[in-house]
Order: structure tokens, then C-alpha cells, then sequence
């Protein structure tokens, strides 16, 4: 058994969760470059915290130019057990409507100009992402939602797409032609890099707007994403505060998904082939697996 430890990687319109107590930011250092903030690391009822705004205070950085390598890497470092993602989104079904909260849990990866994975060159890893989210910190989050009174959907795929662009009409069809539930441009390649960072992780996909699929109505701005963003941070807050009262209560075993442990078969190079570069790099990562 162990402490949970939960990270929360904040969204668009979510850069603080007030209440937390002894909060504090943090500067800490990865191999991997630049995290897109200092952590705010506290206690909220008793479970250790510590959030990340994803875009950086004042949102300076576009889905692109956020190091999710780094992220990972320092959210790790700062001993996160799991990680609930926070994320604003669009809806590419009628039925999750602008302020429904959809718990995502399968993903389509469309972004091109990221770097995916902690390993490569010097060490060679597969993970599965068949199942991508964890299914217990999924569950909690869901049921939560749900005791908040936010309309909930269990379950959806999210297409993230490279940005920062809104979808051409035309790309808006062919996602839901493919049975998307939401699009977004952050959460690839962040939840396969929590994975090889075993690190269990949800996402909780606000939605705010209908994309552009719905020709009767106007396609998507940034103006009316604004709108709909500001109305559900307080409750996204509200949320996390739900969460770390559920988990103060609750010990944590072992992941039931396999998560934490599931370096142990997915790492190809033996140990006399392996960079000692890289797997310097990777000590927070994977140095579990690596010193073994």
C-alpha cells in the first residue's frame, strides 16, 4: 500500500484549485527541457497535491509548444502516483452538450509535431495503450462528477489533433464519422507518456462548444469557448476538491489496471545495449524498471 500522491494537469481556464493547504510553487528540473510551469504542490483534505498548469500561467503556450515530456517527467519527480488531466474540449456528438463533463477513455492520436515517447534511440520500449486511462481514478472522477450534479458521460473517445487551428469542416465530418466523442489538442501524446512513466491517468474532457460538424450552427471561436471555459472552472475545481475527499478515505493498492508496473515487460533492449545517456534521462521514469 501507498499514499496517494495526485496529480492534476490543469487545462484551459483552470491555472490554480484554491483551498489547498501549505500550497507552495516548486521549481523542479527535468533532463527532458523545460515544463510548461512550476508545480503548486499542498495537501487537499489530507492527500498530497500537486497541480500543473498545462499551458503555463497567463496560457502562453499553444498545444504544440507544450513540453508534455517534461511534464510527465516532473510530475513523476515530484511523486505522483496518478495523474487526472483537466482538459477543455469540443463535442463531435449532439448528446454532450456545451457544460457536460465526458470521461474520456479511449483516445485517437492525429497530432504530427510532438515528441511521444521517453525512449528511442538507446533504449526501445512498447507500452499498451489499449486501455489508455485508468479505470479506477476514471470510475472516481465519474461518480464524483456526477455527485457535483454535472451532467456526465462515461466513456468516449477523444481525437486530439495538432492545432492550433479549429477543424476544417470537412476534417469535423470525418471525425465523427469515426465515432469520436470529443476533440482536443493536449491530451496526445500526454496520456502515452504518463504510461511509460507508469503513472495511471484520466481525463475529465470539459466540453465547450460543438466543433464545427453542426452547419446550422456557427463553427467554433475562441470567444465562445471563453464563455463556456470560465463557467466550468469552478467547477472543475469543485471536482478535484470531490476527488481528494474521496481519496483521503480510501488506501491505495496497487494499480488494478497494471499500471504501475507495466515497464516491467516493455522494455526491448538488454541492459548491456542499453545508452547510458539515455537511461540517465530516464531515472525518474523508468529507473525502477532499469535499476532492477
Amino acid at each position: 500500500m501507498m499514499d496517494w500522491a495526485l496529480g492534476i494537469i490543469g487545462g484551459s481556464g483552470l491555472y490554480q484549485v484554491s483551498g489547498i493547504e501549505g500550497g507552495r510553487w516548486e521549481s523542479i528540473a527535468s533532463p527532458w527541457g523545460m515544463p510548461s510551469d512550476q508545480i503548486y504542490r499542498g495537501k487537499l483534505h489530507g492527500v498530497d497535491l500537486v497541480f500543473l498548469p498545462r499551458h503555463g500561467r497567463g496560457h502562453r503556450l499553444g498545444p504544440t509548444q507544450v513540453n508534455y515530456r517534461a511534464n510527465i517527467d516532473v510530475l513523476k519527480r515530484a511523486g505522483c502516483t496518478d495523474l487526472l488531466s483537466i482538459s477543455a474540449c469540443g463535442s463531435l456528438k449532439e448528446e454532450m452538450a456545451p457544460g457536460d463533463f465526458v470521461i474520456v477513455d479511449q483516445f485517437i492520436d492525429r497530432t504530427f509535431a510532438r515528441d511521444k515517447s521517453f525512449f528511442g534511440d538507446g533504449i526501445v520500449a512498447h507500452v499498451s495503450m489499449a486501455r489508455p486511462v485508468s479505470s479506477r481514478l476514471s470510475g472516481i472522477a465519474a461518480d464524483e462528477c456526477e455527485a457535483l450534479g454535472v451532467r456526465t458521460h462515461r466513456g468516449g473517445a477523444y481525437l486530439a489533433i495538432e492545432g492550433p487551428q479549429f477543424s476544417s469542416l470537412a476534417e469535423s465530418k470525418l471525425y465523427q464519422s469515426w465515432g469520436c466523442s470529443v476533440i482536443g489538442m493536449t491530451n496526445m501524446p500526454e496520456a502515452k507518456l504518463a504510461r511509460e512513466a507508469e503513472l495511471p491517468y484520466a481525463t475529465v474532457a470539459m466540453v465547450t462548444d460543438y466543433d464545427c460538424w453542426r452547419e446550422e450552427a456557427q463553427a467554433v471561436s475562441v470567444s465562445d469557448v471563453l464563455k463556456v471555459v470560465h463557467a466550468n472552472a469552478g467547477q472543475a475545481a469543485e471536482l478535484i476538491r470531490r476527488i481528494a475527499k474521496h481519496l483521503s478515505v480510501m488506501p491505495r493498492p496497487p494499480d488494478p489496471d497494471g499500471i504501475d508496473t507495466c515497464l516491467e515487460h516493455a522494455i526491448i533492449t538488454p541492459k548491456e545495449a542499453r545508452d547510458p545517456g539515455l537511461a540517465a534521462r530516464l531515472d525518474a521514469v523508468a529507473g525502477r524498471v532499469l535499476k532492477s
